[in-house]
């Protein structure tokens, strides 16, 4: 049975990530159909605890989902982390008669989102970033869009190279999840891709690019995830130009690479998502966060979304693990073998196919 909600809010925090408007129009769209009216919370958890608040309806938001960022802006507040941030934000709750929430992000929101829900504020997390580094999900909304972005240019960058004879060494964002360098990095047909998820070996690379130019290749494109940090990307350049002696320019698309108008594939996993964060609020369920595994919409516990990232990131804590089943640890050490044994063998692919 449904539990009765008479208004549902909507948030965006973190980072923007393109499809985050596809998952505002969803959630929108599928309360509204079952009676509960909405409103949007302007710029995150910020929003909430200053009282930024407006309705929502089917014209609001019926056009949004071709439009990169957030229609209802973002905002990283330092105030939420604090009990007081945190009773101002349950305070706008009351006063406007928000039963519940769906909070668009990425890990920090989940944690948000899981401070409210203890405090008797229902709320559903949505991923929305462009990293795809939330563990317990296989994808995450903006994920593709920022991919395909990096493509475009990488391609475009391939035409100069080629004509110059020249290496581009290109910075991608990710934070420091290596998944969108690693991605384009086969796409594009990198000779070197550098993440730090699996140990880079230079020596290799030059080699490579050594015997690649000898057989007459001119262009060169190498990848590099930014969480290895700006001395490596821009060091490499140097240390290319020094062993091969081919020209080579730096390249860092940066927040560029965050906007855009979403692909299919993250429109149609946001609304997706969107409407099943709505079916799962309004019957009761509530601390989860909409993931995708295996090719299915499936709710999991924030609790065990954030300690998995834990693991998975070599950041656990002190009694992190206190609390979980033996079934639910070998499903996080699963997890965690899963993600690893996707890098070891997207390096083989990358390592055959792009010399």
């Amino acid at each position: 049975m449904e539990t009765k909600f008479r208004k549902i809010g909507i948030l965006t925090s973190g980072g923007d990530a393109p499809g985050m408007n596809c998952v505002i129009k969803s959630v929108t769209c599928a309360a509204i159909d079952k009676g509960v009216e909405v409103v949007g919370i302007i710029g995150g958890y910020s929003g909430l605890i200053n009282d930024k608040i407006r309705p929502l309806t089917k014209n609001d938001v019926a056009g949004i989902v071709s439009h990169g960022g957030t229609f209802l802006y973002s905002d990283r507040c330092d105030e939420f982390k604090t009990e007081a941030g945190m009773q101002k934000a349950i305070a706008t709750c009351k006063k406007h008669n928000i039963d519940g929430i769906v909070a668009i992000g990425g890990d920090g929101t989940f944690r948000g989102a899981t401070d409210l829900s203890i405090r008797g504020i229902p709320c559903i997390g949505v991923t929305g970033t462009i990293d795809n580094d939330i563990t317990a999900s296989d994808i995450t909304v903006g994920y593709d869009t920022a991919m395909n972005s990096v493509l475009t240019m990488g391609d475009a960058l391939r035409d100069t190279c080629e004509s110059h004879a020249r290496c581009n060494v290109i910075e991608v964002m990710g934070r420091n999840a290596g998944y969108i360098a690693i991605e384009t990095g086969l796409a594009l047909g990198a000779i070197g891709v550098a993440v730090q998820e699996i140990p880079f070996d230079k020596e290799s690379l030059f080699k490579r690019m050594n015997e690649a130019r000898a057989d007459g290749r001119r262009s060169f494109i190498v990848v590099v995830a930014e969480g290895l940090g700006a001395a490596f990307s821009e060091g490499l350049v140097k240390e290319i130009e020094e062993r091969t002696g081919i020209e080579t320019r730096f390249v860092r698309p940066a927040h560029i690479v965050r906007g855009g108008i979403p692909t299919l594939v993250d429109r149609n996993l946001a609304l997706k998502s969107g409407y099943k964060a709505v079916e799962l609020l309004l019957k009761g369920v509530s601390d989860v966060v909409i993931c995708s595994r295996h090719d299915q919409i499936v709710p999991i516990e924030i609790k065990f979304a954030l300690i998995l990232d834990r693991m998975y990131k070599n950041k656990l804590k002190e009694d992190d693990l206190e609390g979980f089943t033996d079934k639910q640890l070998a499903e996080m050490k699963a997890i965690c073998k899963e993600r690893h044994d996707y890098f070891v063998d997207m390096y083989e692919v990358i390592n055959g196919v792009n010399r």
